[in-house]
């Protein structure tokens, strides 16, 4: 499927996406939660070949919050077991689809096996060429800004109370998670939910919201083509004026 080429705003640089609905596309078939879960990775896939195929530059996808401990401990279980299972079968078919991967979030909180192979996942991509996938995993939008600000104050030390608001906003920028990708032009969340759910929040400020009533396995390139026209019809003036 092509996309429009006569709209105002070009493709987005980083696209965002909340994969929410697994839990409820499986009981709405009476399964339990995890296949939900596994088919959603079917999606991710779908969802990374097309991005990469039109030209988006970075995807950032929000797998696992700091809230999603609270879940049942045979879902976290399950979810962590997914990662695993995920990255090794996936890193091959990313590194052939010349795919950058990244991971964000706390992952020393992580079990020592996860972080290895997110590592190993992250140095076997480096040096690929095209897009550049974000794996939010053990994420919180609220952690990562507290956790600048420590970077910040250690590096401050006792000058923090002489920067100006300008000087701070750029300190705490430099010192994010993602201080070197843009922030992202378009955020999608499935499911219908309208709510951020803690994810990049320092990074959202001028981000266009798209909000699709499907649930992630659901979502397929089609649902992805029509956020991304949508996209592509706005214009965006970031607190300014419509252009004339």
């Amino acid at each position: 499927m092509s996309l429009p080429t006569t709209m105002p705003q070009s493709l987005p640089k980083h696209l965002a996406i909340i994969m929410d609905g697994n839990g409820r596309w499986a009981s709405k078939r009476f399964l339990p939660r995890v296949f939900g879960h596994r088919a959603g990775v079917e999606t991710v896939r779908k969802v990374v070949k097309y991005c990469s195929d039109v030209g988006v530059g970075f995807l950032t996808l929000y797998a696992f919050s700091t809230e999603n401990w609270s879940r049942p401990a045979t879902e976290v279980g399950f979810l962590l077991s997914l990662f695993r299972i995920f990255i090794e079968k996936e890193k091959k078919f990313l590194h052939a689809n010349n795919v950058v991967v990244r991971f964000i979030g706390q992952r020393q909180a992580l079990p020592g096996d996860i972080q290895e192979m997110m590592l190993d996942m992250e140095n076997f991509t480096t040096n690929n060429t095209g897009l550049t996938l974000v794996l939010a995993i053990n994420y919180g939008g609220k952690t990562e800004i507290i956790d600048a600000i420590k970077r910040v104050c250690q590096q401050r030390q006792q000058d923090m109370h002489h920067l100006s608001d300008e000087a701070l906003n750029q300190a705490l920028s430099e010192n994010m998670y993602l201080k070197d990708i843009p922030p992202p032009d378009l955020l999608i969340r499935t499911a219908g939910e309208k709510r951020i759910s803690n994810f990049l929040l320092w990074h959202i400020a001028y981000t266009e919201l798209y909000f699709s009533d499907k649930f992630w396995p659901d979502f397929d390139e089609n649902d992805l083509n029509s956020a991304l026209t949508d996209f592509m019809s706005r214009e965006r003036r970031y607190g300014g004026v419509v252009s004339q």
